[in-house]
Formats: structure tokens, sequence, C-alpha cells
């Protein structure tokens, strides 16, 4: 009676008029959201139309031997390969980058090994070996300390003397399989357009149908590829480069500053110092390349904390040398300002958690807030399903996505807002577990262990609180409500508390 009579008095004269503020910006970011997506769908659109192609808007011609020069007239590339205790998935890295077809004496495959793990780095070392002994001009560089991460290995590896020969750097993480013809493909457009500073290709998963969880993460990742990459490579010749599977001009690279490790997205860092300086990027989507997804949610948790707070941050250390910059037209500064950083990279997040799973269950209790159906019902439709365009085969799995991404946005939001803020976890930095092979070996065995239950690695309290506070408007809706949102809302602390619980993605029995 007490609570019910505290809820009286605050309710009118607070909580109605917070959460019709709340309303008012969550619609106002829906907008900008949904004029995004569909600005995005249209240009989608007009270039399946034209058939606007990369070799068509760019000069392509296949590489051709020269009687007089020979090999030389082939430019000299640089392979690196950063890795740090990649057990499960260093031998197939290695093995692809020297597989790639380029004359041998004209590509260096450099295997940068941040390795703690002394039994790893042997077999790492040995692996570099056995590919040298078969002729193939291979380095395998450590330095005495992990300073900057991943950036800072890549650094390290441009200032070996022999990278001064090298006009081209192709960059792969260790998960990355590349096929053999990726240079044959790639490295045209760079030697015949001189304004080209990177060609970035597609990533294809391997292990998407592994569980529901990959499933749910190929449709994001898409979306991403086929529309925003695409998008952004056909009008600005502007996109975020991906940190690996591309390839960079190493004279654009040094132009623009060569890597930084001032936040944890590098490769971010580097191509918008990179388009600053004036040069353009083109995204292959009919070049992919293998890689491997995360499929423990504890590796995904790591990851998409790295992905959502590495671009606010940089959102907020660029902002201004953007605004400043003289070399690039406003229209480019407010498209990857606007676009690039603060709708995708910050909105996004941001109002899929609050609006979702916070403002609109509040609205359940607080009926005297209303949220109009175009908000709450057509734009969020109309999203998801431009959404969905990327990975046609998962359509019947868009309920799991909704819920699964809205989720996923608590994650987000909450390292958007520490990237914002520059808080602390702002530069951590954990390498995602890849499994490789190790899944398959140990799900053979004929008398697998059981995983053990663990409170810190299993149950994850943010989710299983927010899971409660939908569960109980769902409640209220039941006994109290009009609106019938009870059946997202039911729906929604499901998928709260299975993830809360730690029930999705692969569990990896203990050897």
């Amino acid at each position: 009676m007490q609570i019910g009579l505290i809820w009286g008095q605050i309710k009118a004269p607070l909580i109605v008029p917070l959460l019709q503020v709340a309303v008012l910006l969550c619609l106002v970011m829906s907008l900008m959201l949904f004029i995004e997506r569909v600005y995005m769908g249209m240009v989608i659109v007009l270039l399946k139309l034209f058939g606007r192609k990369p070799e068509k808007r760019y000069k392509w011609e296949a590489m051709k031997d020269d009687v007089e020069l020979g090999n030389s007239a082939y430019p000299m590339v640089l392979v690196q390969i950063p890795m740090y205790n990649e057990r499960e998935v260093y031998q197939l890295s290695i093995g692809a980058a020297c597989g790639l077809s380029w004359p041998s004496d004209r590509i260096i495959i450099q295997v940068l090994d941040d390795s703690t793990d002394p039994t790893i780095k042997d077999l790492v070392e040995l692996e570099c070996q056995r590919w040298a002994s078969k002729g193939i001009n291979i380095k395998y560089e450590i330095r005495d300390n992990r300073n900057g991460y991943k950036a800072g290995a890549l650094k390290e590896g441009m200032k070996r003397s022999y990278v001064k020969h090298c006009d081209y750097v192709a960059i792969f993480d260790a998960d990355f399989q590349p096929e053999p013809d990726f240079l044959w493909r790639t490295i045209p457009f760079l030697v015949h357009n001189p304004e080209l500073a990177l060609v970035q290709a597609r990533w294809k998963f391997v292990n998407s149908d592994e569980c529901l969880m990959t499933r749910m993460q190929e449709m994001s990742l898409d979306y991403h590829f086929t529309v925003e990459q695409e998008v952004g490579s056909s009008t600005y010749a502007f996109f975020g480069f991906n940190g690996t599977a591309g390839v960079w001009r190493i004279a654009a690279l040094n132009e623009a500053g060569g890597w930084k490790d001032r936040t944890t997205v590098e490769d971010m860092d580097l191509a918008v110092r990179a388009s600053l300086k004036g040069w353009k990027f083109v995204y292959l989507g009919s070049l992919q390349v293998k890689n491997e997804l995360p499929s423990t949610f504890k590796a995904y948790r790591y990851q998409q904390h790295r992905w959502s707070c590495g671009p606010a941050n940089l959102f907020r250390k660029m902002v201004m040398e953007i605004v400043r910059n003289k070399k690039v037209t406003l229209w480019k500064k407010l498209h990857v300002i606007y676009s690039f950083f603060f709708v995708r990279k910050v909105i996004a997040h941001i109002n899929t958690f609050i609006f979702y799973c916070i403002v609109l269950p509040a609205t359940v209790v607080v009926p005297e807030v209303v949220v109009p159906k175009w908000g709450a019902v057509y734009i969020p439709s109309i999203i998801t399903l431009l959404n969905a365009v990327g990975t046609p085969r998962s359509l019947h799995l868009m309920v799991f996505w909704i819920l699964f991404e809205n989720v996923m946005s608590l994650h987000r939001t909450k390292a958007t807002i520490i990237g914002l803020l520059e808080a602390s976890r702002v530069n951590e930095w954990i390498v995602t577990e890849k499994l490789g092979e190790a899944l398959k070996g140990k799900a053979a065995s004929k008398t697998p262990k059981k995983p053990r239950f663990r409170i810190g690695e299993r149950l994850h309290l943010l989710e299983i609180g927010v899971g409660a506070y939908l569960f109980f408007c769902g409640c209220y809706d039941i006994f109290f409500g009009k609106n019938h949102f009870f059946i997202f809302l039911y729906m929604q602390a499901i998928a709260f508390f299975i993830m809360g619980f730690g029930y999705v993605g692969t569990f990896v029995p203990n050897s």
C-alpha cells in the first residue's frame, strides 16, 4: 500500500513527463534510423538496376607478364598475419597466406606473433619454418611486449627493413583463409587507380550453421557487407576498413599516419584518417574470404563490446578533426559524422535498447503515455525487413533475430556510452576466441564431459535484471493493460533469461 501511495504521488508530476520526453526522443531516433535504412536501400536498388560494379567504376586490367622486366613488373606485396595464442587456427591462416598465387620473389608473408603461451609460440614458429623450407618468403616476427595490441603489432611489422621495398600490404586475421587468386583480383585496382588506398573483400562465414547464435550474427554482418559497405563504396568511396581481408596502398597508409592504438578500432581509425587525406576505397562484394564467427557467448560479448565501444570513442576523438578538415567536401564530412558515426555507431545501439527494452515496456505501466503505432510497429517492422535483405535464407528466423539483437543492444549501448565518456574498459582488448577444429575434435570423443557450471561465466546479471523487468511489465499488461504488448514482452523476457543464464551459443567441453 505504501509503494502504491508513493507511486500515485510521483506518477503524474514526475514519471509521466519524463516518459513522454523519452518517447519523443526515441521516436526522433527511430525516424533517423528509418531514413538512413531507406536511403541505403534505395542506393542498393539503383546499383542493382544500373549494374555499377567496381570494375566499371574503376579501371581494372589483369596483370600481364612483361618479357623484358620479368617478375619486376609486378608490385611487391607484403602479407601480414597478426595473431595471439591462436592454437586452433594458426595453421589454416599461415597455409592460406602461403598458398596465395603471386610471383614468389614479389611477395613476403609476415607472421606477427604476440602469443604469450610459449608452446603456441613454438608451434607457430615451426609452421613458419616448414613453409620457409618449401621456398616461401615468410618472416616470423615477435616483440617483447603487447603494447597497442593488434595496432602495435602491425606498426612494428611495418618498421622492418624489407617492408621498404613493398608497394602494398594485405592483412588477414588468424582465422581468415583467402583463396589463391585473392591478390590477382585486388592488386589491379590499386595498380591502375592511383587515387585508391584500400580494396576490401567480403567475409564468408564457414561456421554460420554451427548454432542459432552464429546464424543471428550472419544476418547482422551480411547486412553490413551487402548494404552498408556497398553503399559507402559506391557513393562516397568511403567505408570503415574491417581490419582484415583487405589490401592497403602502403603510401596511403603512411600518409594517413600509420597505425594508431588510441582506440580498440585501429582499422576504422586508419580508414577515417586516410579518407580525410582524400584517398578513396573500393569494396568487392564478389570477392569472399573464409573466416570464423565467434560461437561461444563469452567470445561474442567481448567482441561486441570492442566493436561498439571503439567506434564511439573514435567518434569522440575525431569529430572536430573531421569538421576542420579542408581536403574533403562538406557532403563527405556530413556522411562520415552523421551517417557513418552518429546514426550507425551511436543512435542504432542506444535506440534499440532504450526504446524497445525500457521505454516501450514502461508505457504499459504508465498508460497515460501513448506510443503512436507508426513508431511502435510500422517503422521497426520496415527497418527489420530492410536489415533482413542481406540474408534471404534466414528470413524464417526473423523473430529470433529481433529478440537476439534486442538483448545484445544492452551490451552495445553500455559499450557505446563507455566509449563516448571514455570510462573504464574503454581500451579493453580481449582477442576473440576461435575454435577452429577444436570443437569437432572434442565432440568426437567417446565420453564428452559435461561443461562445469561457473557462476561468473554462465550467469549474467544485467540480462537477468532486464528480463525480470520485462516479465513484470508483461504480467502488468495482462492484468491491467489494454494494448496487448504482453506477447512481445514475454518473448523478449525469455530471450533475456536464456542469454542471462548462458544458454546460448556453443558449449566447449573441458578437455
